[in-house]
């Protein structure tokens, strides 16, 4: 018990001076996170202090700190739900649907391109090639809706034209993305525990349409109901116990309990009071106490010695600029044809281009299931890292401030 406490405490201590520092140099805290994770693995506090780290950070005691983290990021997918707008999403205007699109496609096939040479040199052993292609796919076509959203909030872009387009396409490729690595897992977890494909998709999308046949509907009549109600401590204990039985089905289901928690959070009722009230109880324990473990986490599996030729930083580079190149490009070439001039249409790319925490979350579990190598998984984290820092110099760069009528209408 001693050591995992001095680990937390250590932990969050870290990640909170990084946080501090990538704030005062105009990144997102999320960002100062990260690299205090990464800064605690192997790659600088373990190749400094070799002794020190294995003894602080034994292989035999990240077990708990593991199980500690995934009930962080349960609860982080449920509130990435919880922000949706689905009824907007139901409502896009075309320059969001078309940016959708393209912006998941176009580095979509970018990473399709790369699968096959990146296959042979950096994934492990037994992964097939439609599981690798689709991970790959995943991993550098998805957007970080909640740091974006972040980001938009902190420039007063959020009301703005250019800012709603940027959040719907943002919550369609976070929804689009999570869908595709529900098949995915289905896929692996099938070939791994020799269970038929059809029963793995049947649970799935039986599951689904509880969820939204039944739950949704149910949700949505209680919010008729009862939205001039406060929320009580004992509805959001219910929230909370339909949260985990979600996540619980769709781990049984072989899928992952992430998407079992991204779908709670979508079916969660949209009373803005409960919502408000639901974030404001959940976000800061996780934000502040379990995320940071993830995020340590992270960094231990993290290996910058790996890429310890120039053979191998080429091929990090070629995946950077895959990865920014396909998803501003897709997202450029989709605005100025639905009629948006170049410095929206940059803009737009620029706020897509944002990975953040979600990419780590989706890096994470393609690891985990075997079918990132710890190189390949660096170049990954990487790649999500700089993207998502990226954002806010250019933005600095194209100019756009949240003046509403600096920024032109989206038609």
């Amino acid at each position: 018990m001693f050591l995992i406490l001095l680990q937390m405490a250590v932990i969050l201590l870290v990640t909170l001076a990084f946080g501090r520092l990538a704030v005062r140099f105009g990144q997102a805290r999320v960002i100062g996170e990260i690299l205090g994770g990464i800064a605690l693995g192997p790659s600088i506090f373990g190749h400094l202090f070799p002794a020190l780290a294995s003894r602080l950070f034994p292989s035999s005691s990240l077990h708990s700190l593991e199980i500690l983290s995934n009930i962080g990021l349960v609860l982080y997918l449920f509130l990435v739900g919880l922000e949706l707008d689905v009824e907007h999403l139901r409502h896009q205007k075309a320059t969001a649907l078309a940016t959708s699109l393209t912006s998941i496609l176009v580095p979509f096939l970018a990473a399709a391109a790369l699968a096959h040479p990146l296959r042979v040199r950096f994934a492990p052993d037994g992964i097939g090639r439609l599981p690798f292609v689709l991970f790959l796919g995943i991993a550098m076509s998805i957007t970080a809706f909640p740091v974006l959203a972040r980001i938009l909030a902190e420039r007063k872009l959020n009301t703005t034209p250019l800012g709603t387009t940027a959040i719907l396409c943002a919550a369609f490729d976070d929804v689009a993305a999570w869908f595709l690595l529900a098949i995915t897992l289905t896929l692996i977890h099938n070939k791994a525990e020799g269970v038929p494909l059809w029963v793995r998709f049947a649970s799935l999308a039986a599951y689904l349409v509880f969820m939204f046949a039944v739950v949704r509907p149910l949700t949505a009549w209680l919010a008729r109901r009862a939205r001039d109600k406060a929320m009580s401590y004992e509805i959001f204990v219910l929230a909370l116990a339909s949260l985990l039985l979600s996540s619980a089905l769709t781990d049984w289901a072989g899928v992952h309990p992430l998407f079992g928690a991204f779908i709670a959070g979508i079916c969660f009722p949209r009373i803005p009071s409960w919502q408000n009230a639901t974030g404001e109880r959940t976000e800061m324990l996780t934000s502040a106490l379990l995320l940071p473990l993830f995020f340590a986490l992270t960094g231990l599996k993290t290996r910058l010695d790996l890429l310890s030729s120039v053979n191998t930083w080429l091929w990090a580079i070629l995946i950077l600029v895959a990865a920014i190149g396909g998803k501003i490009g897709g997202a450029v070439f989709a605005a100025r044809w639905s009629g948006q001039n170049w410095r929206n249409s940059l803009g737009l790319g620029a706020l897509l281009n944002t990975r953040g925490l979600v990419e780590l979350v989706v890096l994470n579990i393609a690891y985990n299931a075997g079918a990132f190598s710890p190189t390949l998984f660096t170049m990954l984290v990487l790649m999500a890292l700089i993207t998502t820092m990226c954002t806010t110099p250019l933005l600095n760069l194209l100019k756009i401030r949240g003046v509403p009528d600096v920024i032109e209408q989206v038609s």
